[in-house]
């Protein structure tokens, strides 16, 4: 099995892709602590003349790196059933950790925007705020791995936390 040291971020790439760039901006900037290592940079490019077979076997394969999963909840992302729905899928069968960031700044669970296969789930909803988003990645995976059987979503953090 492959090291799991990524975060593999799922987002709507035509309206949301500012917010991806934005954590990558935040990686990358020198006196910023935002640890992000990202799942997509991980091999290989996809073309837009992909097929959705070949694009979804590539996404898999990048899967196998993930310790985490951001999905980035922006105004349309619920909508998004071909790509968005199916890597929520695959996260929730490997059982990935799943931050959600709403992209709108709520600290909870946005069920107006919130893809509905994640709703109920043991997911963390944030703000898309470096800050939390950094305490997220650093703290849920193993509030994850410690979860007791049974135990659902969604979760959010204090403001105490804030």
């Amino acid at each position: 099995m492959a090291y799991r040291n990524k975060t593999y971020v799922i987002f709507d790439g035509d309206n949301d892709i500012w917010a991806y760039r934005y954590m990558k901006g935040w990686h990358s900037l020198p006196g910023l602590d935002f640890c992000f290592y990202d799942a997509h940079s991980v091999g290989f490019d996809l073309t837009s003349r992909a097929s959705e077979a070949t694009i979804k076997a590539r996404l898999r394969a990048r899967f196998s790196n993930a310790r985490e999963v951001v999905v980035l909840v922006g105004e349309q992302t619920r909508h998004l059933y071909r790509f968005v729905r199916w890597e929520l899928e695959v996260a929730l069968d490997l059982d990935i950790p799943i931050v959600a960031a709403n992209l709108n700044g709520k600290r909870e669970l946005d069920s107006d925007l919130c893809p509905p296969i994640i709703r109920s789930e043991y997911v963390v909803h944030v703000p898309f705020r470096m800050k939390i988003v950094q305490h997220a990645l650093e703290n849920f995976p193993a509030r994850h791995r410690r979860k007791l059987p049974g135990e659902q979503g969604p979760l959010h953090y204090p403001n105490s936390v804030y």
